[in-house]
């Protein structure tokens, strides 16, 4: 470092310097960090490129102590590159926070879901008639992330409050740890804006967005009558695409497969259309395997 110091304290004697700027250079040499980092890397440091040093000491200083609007949420810090002494920015805490939540929110998208399934842990899944449920999906997370062939959903089927929603949040949270992303919607209250998006023209624009998720988890399927369009143009066109590219798909429901399939056959004008509601089943079954969960209605706890 000596060298190094020799040729700092030469350029700052500099006729060339003016008085303000010699005076914050020597306040910048005089930073623990700065002195901390010259005495780390002092033999990889070219001394003749001093000038272009001094300026980036300059600049980390300054940044440091002064943050503009360019640099904010980012924090200085010396490098070298090239042998030459250079500032580079690093995101600080509160920005990697900020960055890992947007990154957590593009990869874990609730559609009408309560905010709560972002906390779901599958270590808290536990309890009397839980067990087949999380043994499933501890399965298909092992076999999605290690196994290149098509692996299946799970068609959660059980009564209220027993944590059918909370698993499937659990599922997706672990899921992104892997960098695998999930979508969990309400389909009831999809089902209902799908409607409405008719008279925006969009209908089109929401289902692809849908279908093509990498992983789709529908909760709540069954739960209202379900019209004969929502059934066959809406919920049959996702499930047809993902069958066809075989992307895995979770549900949720009250009802068994075998009871979702009769629920569907019959549409909101109470007309019977068995046909219909065993092409839509079909696809089911073929994108998930029914896990029955059973236990108490954890809502009712307290």
């Amino acid at each position: 470092m000596e060298n190094l110091g020799n040729r700092l304290a030469e350029y700052l004697n500099s006729k060339n310097l003016t008085a303000d700027y010699r005076r914050l250079l020597k306040e910048s040499l005089a930073d623990p960090d700065v002195q901390r980092f010259l005495k780390e890397n002092s033999d990889k440091i070219n001394p003749d490129a001093i000038s272009t040093s001094a300026a980036s000491i300059y600049e980390f200083y300054n940044n440091k102590h002064h943050q503009s609007e360019l640099t904010k949420g980012y924090a200085p810090r010396l490098v070298v590159s090239n042998h030459n002494i250079e500032v580079a920015y690093y995101p600080n805490q509160r920005t990697q926070n900020r960055e890992k939540r947007s990154q957590y929110e593009s990869g874990f998208v609730l559609m009408d879901m309560a905010n709560d399934v972002r906390q779901a842990k599958l270590d808290d899944y536990n309890g009397t008639g839980r067990e087949e449920a999380l043994g499933k999906a501890l399965d298909f997370i092992d076999n999605y992330l290690h196994q290149k062939s098509f692996t299946p959903g799970l068609y959660l089927a059980g009564d209220f409050g027993v944590g059918k929603t909370y698993l499937l949040g659990a599922i997706a949270n672990e899921l992104f740890k892997h960098d695998v992303h999930t979508t969990l919607m309400h389909f009831p209250t999809f089902a209902i804006e799908m409607k409405d998006s008719i008279g925006q023209n969009n209908v089109l624009a929401k289902v692809n967005k849908i279908k093509g998720a990498e992983i789709l988890m529908l909760d709540d399927i069954g739960a209202d009558t379900m019209s004969s369009w929502i059934r066959d143009e809406i919920l049959g066109v996702i499930l047809q695409y993902r069958m066809q590219e075989n992307l895995p798909t979770f549900f949720s429901s009250n009802f068994s497969m075998k009871e979702l399939e009769q629920h569907l056959s019959v549409n909101q004008r109470g007309e019977e259309e068995p046909v219909k509601a065993k092409r839509i089943m079909e696809r089911v079954k073929y994108l998930s395997r029914e896990v029955i969960v059973t236990g108490p209605n954890r809502r009712n706890k307290n």
